[in-house]
C-alpha cells in the first residue's frame, strides 16, 4: 500500500485556514519530487494529518488540482495507468456507484464518512464539489478495489430505502423509544454541569454534544434519576446550563485548543479537528435560511 503522508516541515494547517474557505482535498503516495512539484503548484496548500489530505484552498480549487493531476499523469509512466485498465478489465468492480470513464473511475455514493474515509486513503483520489463524485485514475485501481467491499457495503447501508427500512424495523422497540427520549430531552437544549467546573458563558465549547455556546447557568439542581438515561453518572451536585447552537461567524472567531482535551472532562475548548464540520454545518445552515428568506 502507498502510504500518503506528510514531508517534514508541514504540519496541520492554520487556525481556519480551510474551516471557512472553500476548496478541495488531495491525496497521492508521498515523494519527494512529488511534493517539491505540488507545492510549486500550490503554494497555499496545507497537509492535514487528521484527513490524511492535502486541502487546496479555493473556489476554483478542484479544477485546478484536475489539471495539475493531468499533467502529473502524463508525465508519468502510462504503463500504470494500462496496467490499472487491464486489471480493471480482466477482474472488473461491478457496481451501480463506480463508472468506467476515460482518464479513470468516477465514483458516485450515498453521504457516509466509512466511504469518504475509504476513498480519502486510494492514492491520486480527489472529490468534485461541482459534480460531486470522485475520481479514481486507473493507476489506482489495485488500491481502489482493496477497499472497495467497504465502500459498497457502506453505500448501500446509507440508501434512502434502507436507511427507511432501519427506521420502521425500529419502531415501537425499546431503542426506537429510548432514541425518542434522548431527542426531546436534547430539544431542551439543556446540560447538566459541575457546579465547581462551569463553562464560560457565550463562547463555544464542546461538551458530549458537540460544540455549543452556553447561555445561561440556572442555579437549578438536576435531579439524576429523572435524567440517569441521558447523563449516566450525574450525581447530585449538578446545575442545569442552557445552551444554543453557535453561528458561523462564532465558529470562524474560535482559536482551536491545542491539546486534546483530558480523559472523562464534561467540556473543553474545542480543537481544530472539531471545528471544521462545525464550520461547514454552521456555513450550511445558514445558506439554507438566506435561501428561505423572502
Amino acid at each position: 500500500m502507498a502510504e500518503t503522508k506528510s514531508p517534514a516541515g508541514h504540519d496541520e494547517a492554520p487556525p481556519g485556514e480551510d474551516g471557512e474557505k472553500p476548496g478541495a482535498d488531495i491525496s497521492f503516495p508521498y515523494d519527494r519530487m512529488t511534493v517539491e512539484q505540488f507545492r510549486r503548484r500550490f503554494p497555499r496548500a496545507r497537509w492535514s494529518d487528521a484527513r490524511k489530505a492535502w486541502f487546496v484552498p479555493g473556489r476554483t480549487a478542484s479544477r485546478r488540482i484536475g489539471r495539475w493531476l493531468a499533467e502529473m499523469e502524463a508525465e508519468a509512466d502510462a504503463h500504470a495507468d494500462a496496467k490499472g485498465r487491464d486489471a480493471f478489465v480482466f477482474d472488473p468492480i461491478d457496481s451501480p456507484y463506480l463508472e468506467f470513464g476515460k482518464a479513470g473511475f468516477r465514483i458516485r455514493t450515498p453521504y457516509s464518512k466509512t466511504v469518504v474515509d475509504k476513498l480519502r486513503e486510494v492514492p491520486f483520489s480527489r472529490w468534485d464539489g461541482d459534480l460531486r463524485i470522485w475520481h479514481v485514475p486507473f493507476r489506482s485501481y489495485e488500491e481502489l478495489r482493496r477497499r472497495w467491499p467497504d465502500i459498497e457495503a457502506a453505500a448501500r447501508r446509507n440508501e434512502p430505502e434502507a436507511r427507511r427500512r432501519r427506521a420502521e424495523a425500529r419502531k415501537g422497540t425499546e431503542q426506537d423509544i429510548r432514541s425518542k427520549r434522548r431527542s426531546a430531552e436534547r430539544k431542551r437544549h439543556r446540560y447538566p454541569l459541575q457546579s465547581d467546573d462551569l463553562p464560560p458563558i457565550e463562547r463555544p465549547v464542546a461538551p458530549a454534544y458537540g460544540i455549543v455556546v452556553f447561555i445561561d447557568i440556572s442555579g437549578e439542581l438536576v435531579e439524576p434519576d429523572v435524567i440517569a438515561d441521558f447523563y449516566p453518572g450525574v450525581t447530585e451536585d449538578r446545575v442545569w446550563g442552557h445552551w444554543r447552537v453557535p453561528t458561523l461567524e462564532e465558529l470562524v472567531r474560535t482559536w482551536p485548543a491545542k491539546v486534546p482535551p483530558v480523559e472523562d472532562a464534561e467540556w473543553w475548548l474545542p480543537t481544530l479537528e472539531e471545528l471544521r464540520p462545525a464550520r461547514r454545518t454552521a456555513r450550511s445552515r445558514e445558506a439554507r435560511k438566506r435561501a428561505k428568506a423572502p
